[in-house]
């Protein structure tokens, strides 16, 4: 396995969003597509993917995994983990994560989050074993720009 641990190219999009959707990630109410392009904007170089050369991948440098990054000067945030569905349970995911913690700590950020959708527990299992655990604190939204 020649996996590779990059930001994301302009090139990756349609990969990139065929994995999210593979793997689940996507919404009907958040257009993946928007999000890429909201996220080239700022802090570009924390938008991260992880490729695969090898023959067996496809070769041409596959998109495996993804994790998209971002530090507000108080914590840092991960979002769109995403590991390919065939590739799950060989350490793609540990792999980005520590990638994007790397970078967040680089900027000076003490503290990551992350946010899990209710139910997931394959997921929280994982982060769990990255040692993130429930902080006390309730995640709230509100959509200020409709994606529609």
């Amino acid at each position: 396995m020649t996996l590779h641990v990059r930001p994301f190219a302009d090139g990756d999009e349609d990969a990139v969003v065929s994995l999210w959707e593979a793997a689940g990630l996507t919404r009907p109410w958040n257009d993946p597509h928007r999000d890429i392009e909201r996220k080239k904007r700022v802090q570009r170089e924390l938008f991260l993917v992880a490729t695969d050369s090898t023959p067996a991948a496809g070769g041409d440098d596959a998109v495996v995994a993804t994790a998209m990054a971002g530090y507000d000067g108080h914590r840092g945030w991960v979002y769109y983990l995403a590991v390919a569905p065939d590739r799950q349970g060989e350490g793609l995911g540990r792999l980005l994560m520590a990638a994007a913690e790397e970078r967040l700590v680089a900027l000076g950020c003490p503290k990551v989050n992350v946010q899990i959708r209710s139910g997931n527990d394959r997921v929280t299992a994982f982060y769990d074993r990255l040692g993130y655990a429930p902080d006390g604190a309730t995640g709230l939204g509100k959509r200020l720009i409709p994606d529609d």
